[in-house]
């Protein structure tokens, strides 16, 4: 399922830059920046599904993990897409379709830091620490199917963590952070787990081990640093919008209250 993936990585990146400039057409703003970002996801994940990445097999792999389930996701959610296509569709069957989506139950739950969490790095541990990696080898329709649930899950926790897009739910930036941190934790210790011992049913070179295991380790913190610079940039804009209410207040005299 790699082609396939790949392919639609880059139409949705052509789609994503002929809906930014029809918004500019009509006057709309779109900063330039979301562009390059979606951009340089699609590019991240068409690079870890068909590109060459250098190192033995499992550090290879480790590449491909950290371009097509982590990096690229993030990304895309940076991106905010959800809200290009929104604007995009004028007000009709489509556009309610699609909020009616976003704003169910079920994307409620989805999209709830803590679930999507389980469900990224749930994944993860089940394919390392289980017999589901050699089996995926044998089987290459499981294995593209995990290729798949890898980049879905991965681009469902960068959006519960980001919430940059108008979905169901109100979730604080303290328990995104909580959520980021934890699943940071989660994932660094899968990474000294693999340098210790390759998942089961597999035999590694001991030095690709280890090296695919550092790869995993401080390529998942620097994707993870990133989101934090994301949830620190909202911090910061929220702070400034509250201070600036107050001040606003406090500059109404007391009489004309």
């Amino acid at each position: 399922m790699d082609a396939p993936l790949a392919l639609v990585c880059v139409l949705a990146a052509v789609v994503y830059a002929a809906g930014a400039a029809r918004l500019r057409r009509r006057g709309d703003a779109w900063p330039w920046r979301r562009d390059c970002v979606f951009a340089a996801g699609c590019a991240a994940v068409v690079w870890g599904l068909t590109g060459p990445v250098p190192g033995g097999p499992f550090t290879a792999h480790a590449g491909r993990h950290l371009l097509t389930a982590m990096a690229g996701p993030a990304l895309l959610a940076v991106a905010r897409p959800l809200t290009l296509v929104l604007r995009l569709l004028p007000p009709g069957r489509p556009r309610r379709g699609l909020l009616r989506v976003a704003h169910s139950p079920a994307a409620g739950w989805l999209l709830f830091p803590p679930v999507a969490a389980a469900v990224n790095l749930g994944g993860l541990w089940l394919l390392y620490r289980t017999e589901l990696w050699a089996a995926a080898h044998r089987h290459p329709l499981l294995g593209g199917l995990l290729e798949l649930h890898m980049l879905l899950a991965g681009l469902l926790f960068a959006m519960a963590v980001c919430r940059l897009d108008p979905v169901r739910g109100r979730c604080g930036l303290p328990l995104r952070a909580v959520t980021l941190l934890a699943a940071g934790a989660a994932h660094a210790v899968l990474a000294k787990s693999l340098y210790v011992a390759g998942p089961p049913g597999t035999a590694f070179a001991a030095a690709d081990l280890r090296a695919g295991a550092q790869l995993m380790y401080y390529g998942g913190d620097a994707v993870e640093v990133f989101l934090a610079l994301v949830l620190a940039v909202q911090w910061y804009a929220a702070t400034g919008r509250r201070r600036a209410r107050q001040a606003a207040r406090d500059a109404v005299p007391a009489g004309a209250h």
